[in-house]
């Protein structure tokens, strides 16, 4: 486990994305291509902009991946993951070598199995993921599934996740949020060579503390990235704030 604490959202978001940087360069030189998942939401912004401006990632070179998307809203809608994809990043990198988004329109189950098998044919190089401020990881609310090897699942959203995604303003009310997603599996994430963990802002100190300091547990899903070799942990100086040991770790 490795752990960065920055003072601010936006060094945070530098140092993030210049390693998710560095780690997709070192994949393309060793195996001339590199398969990246990308997270979502508004605590990424800074990570995607780095990553965005870092010079001599050959992206023509990179399978592109993201983790959930909601059941039922279009690519149009303000909430979708698809268009925050797109329009954040997609765009503005150019030339990808595939894009492989999840689309929450079509039959669940099947959009399931249709990704799933493209990502068993392409084993993860770095993935950015984020925390919850239930401490999900993906879509994978408490208590999650730790076990599924698919790597894709329908998931319930919980309360506390739809308040989350209505409060960062991407829906006009609560009942607006869907109650339902496809989400990237605990167990898919894990297989990652590399992950980038993402977390800035106060709201999600209380997540970061349980997912820290507590033992893993499906009850703070986002625990387990614990166990990975190479997960690489972002926080700033607000997510950070209820450690009990605020210090840079590498263990």
């Amino acid at each position: 486990m490795k752990i960065s604490i920055s003072k601010s959202s936006k060094e945070l978001g530098k140092v993030a994305g210049n390693k998710a940087a560095h780690l997709i360069r070192e994949t393309i030189s060793e195996k001339g291509m590199a398969n990246v998942v990308l997270a979502t939401g508004t605590s990424q912004f800074e990570t995607l902009n780095q990553l965005i401006s870092e010079q001599d990632v050959d992206w023509s070179k990179v399978n592109l991946f993201h983790l959930d998307e909601y059941i039922g809203i279009s690519i149009t809608h303000p909430a979708s993951f698809r268009k925050y994809l797109k329009e954040r990043f997609i765009d503005k990198v150019g030339d990808v070598g595939s894009v492989n988004l999840i689309n929450g329109e079509k039959n669940p189950k099947e959009e399931c199995k249709r990704l799933g098998t493209i990502i068993s044919n392409h084993p993860i190089d770095v993935a950015l993921v984020g925390i919850g401020e239930n401490g999900h990881l993906a879509f994978n609310d408490p208590p999650a599934d730790f076990n599924t090897e698919e790597p894709y699942l329908v998931v319930e959203l919980d309360e506390p996740c739809r308040k989350q995604q209505f409060n960062e303003g991407w829906f006009n009310n609560l009942e607006e949020v869907p109650k339902e997603a496809i989400s990237m599996s605990i167990q898919q994430i894990l297989k990652s060579k590399n992950i980038i963990c993402s977390v800035p802002d106060a709201r999600k100190a209380g997540a970061v503390k349980d997912c820290i300091e507590n033992e893993v547990s499906n009850l703070h899903p986002a625990s387990i990235l614990k166990e990975h070799d190479d997960c690489y942990f972002y926080f700033d100086a607000s997510s950070a704030a209820l450690l009990t040991n605020q210090r840079e770790i590498d263990l």
